[in-house]
């Protein structure tokens, strides 16, 4: 988990092969539809249907961009096992939250709200989990507006991520090439007194309209 500060070298290394990786295997281009790099910081939310979301949105990233930007993960499935837990901690970008809120020992949204006080910026999925249904897009959880809400001077950037969830499909162990897009939108910013509910269908309306027309009627 990120302690402020900003990536580690072995993270910087680590993500620039991941990138390379990632490219070879997916072929992932950028399409900066609304927005370009600007070195501000952002939360980039997208849809969420695998794994390896996160590495396709930090790749389209340039370098310096992606040195300060960490995913938002579910803590109960990166710190199962040894192996995932050196993954997430020391090789990935990553701010880990606890999704049960049972048993949970700290606030995710305190822990995101840490992330960005330290300067960094966030790769969020507003879904909450992954979608394994057959429609494009889960109902928008209240992260992203508790965030904007907290936030208002960070950007709120929608991307689509398309095809990912082929490469990389549940249970899958190797990827499977693929030609891969990330679309980036034009931000979003809350409204003043804007409602919960609006706000989060505008969002999800705003990432489903980067959405190509067979992931949209699939």
């Amino acid at each position: 988990m990120l302690s402020g500060g900003g990536a580690s070298v072995l993270q910087v290394v680590s993500g620039a092969a991941l990138a390379g990786l990632a490219r070879v295997v997916t072929g992932v281009r950028p399409i900066w539809a609304g927005s370009a790099p600007t070195g501000r910081q952002r939360i980039y939310f997208a849809n969420h249907a695998s794994h390896g979301d996160f590495i396709l949105v930090s790749t389209c990233l340039p370098p310096g961009e992606r040195a300060r930007t960490a995913a938002v993960a579910g803590a109960d499935y990166w710190n199962a096992g040894a192996i995932r837990r050196v993954i997430a901690k020391k090789l990935l970008r990553t701010v880990l939250v606890e999704r049960n809120w049972v048993e949970r020992t700290a606030d995710p949204m305190q822990v995101m709200l840490d992330a960005l006080a330290a300067g960094e910026s966030l790769i969020f999925f507003p879904e909450g989990t992954r979608n394994m249904t057959e429609e494009p897009l889960l109902r928008f959880r209240s992260g992203l507006y508790n965030l904007a809400l907290a936030r208002p001077d960070v950007e709120l950037v929608p991307c689509w991520i398309e095809n990912m969830s082929r490469v990389l499909p549940k249970g899958a162990v190797l990827p499977v090439p693929l030609l891969c897009r990330v679309v980036f939108g034009a931000p979003l910013t809350l409204e003043e007194g804007e409602d919960r509910k609006v706000f989060l269908d505008r969002a999800r309306q705003s990432l489903l309209l980067l959405a190509p027309q067979k992931d949209v009627h699939r």
